[in-house]
């Protein structure tokens, strides 16, 4: 891989977190989810996973969600998160069985008693494909694993390829962004807005 190619890929990686919040929350969807949802979630949560599975043919819910609550490149999980945000989007001829197949695996690495928020979006565009976008917090501190043994938070990225191409975003934090408003209880939705995106703003 060259240097170009690297920092491509830390872009995108960027670009995938922007855009999987931006699109929970302004495109209309045929189980909604919306700004309150993601506050609910990610709000003085901790560190928060996101991750972005895509996948087509066989198995391809199985293998979106997996591809969703892992990120092989900087090894990080969801593993006992309580706080967890599911979005589906397939085509309008996607089956119950695979929304179904897809809600549970990403249940299953969360915490028994997760508070989990389900939404499914229909797009003509994604033909065989399904996406399964997941944001989580509150996860074991032992799901956080990182290669280079460095304390920092960033936003990596896995991908994969051929049927059950994906891609994973890893850790960020969350309640590092957080203002100095944020020990008043009344915080406006403005200054909320503002600490969810000062989250994508550092790598």
């Amino acid at each position: 891989i060259t240097l170009a190619n690297a920092f491509e890929v830390a872009d995108d990686v960027l670009r995938q977190g922007l855009q999987s919040i931006s699109e929970l929350i302004k495109i209309p969807a045929m189980v909604n989810l919306d700004f309150a949802d993601v506050m609910a979630v990610m709000k003085d949560a901790g560190y928060a996973h996101m991750g972005v599975g895509t996948a087509s043919g066989r198995d391809k819910a199985e293998t979106a969600a997996q591809a969703a609550i892992s990120s092989p490149l900087i090894e990080t999980s969801m593993e006992g998160a309580r706080g967890v945000i599911i979005n589906i989007t397939g085509s309008p001829d996607i089956g119950l069985e695979e929304v179904e197949t897809a809600s549970e695996i990403i249940a299953k690495a969360a915490h028994a008693d997760a508070n989990i928020i389900w939404g499914a979006t229909l797009d003509d565009s994604l033909e065989d494909q399904i996406r399964v976008t997941v944001i989580a917090t509150g996860a074991n501190s032992e799901g956080v694993k990182r290669s280079s043994g460095k304390t920092d938070t960033g936003v990596g990225a896995g991908a994969g390829s051929g049927a059950g191409a994906a891609s994973s975003s890893g850790l960020v934090s969350s309640s590092s962004a957080k203002k100095e408003s944020k020990k008043n209880e009344d915080v406006s939705d403005d200054d909320d807005y503002y600490d969810i995106m000062s989250i994508f703003n550092r790598k």
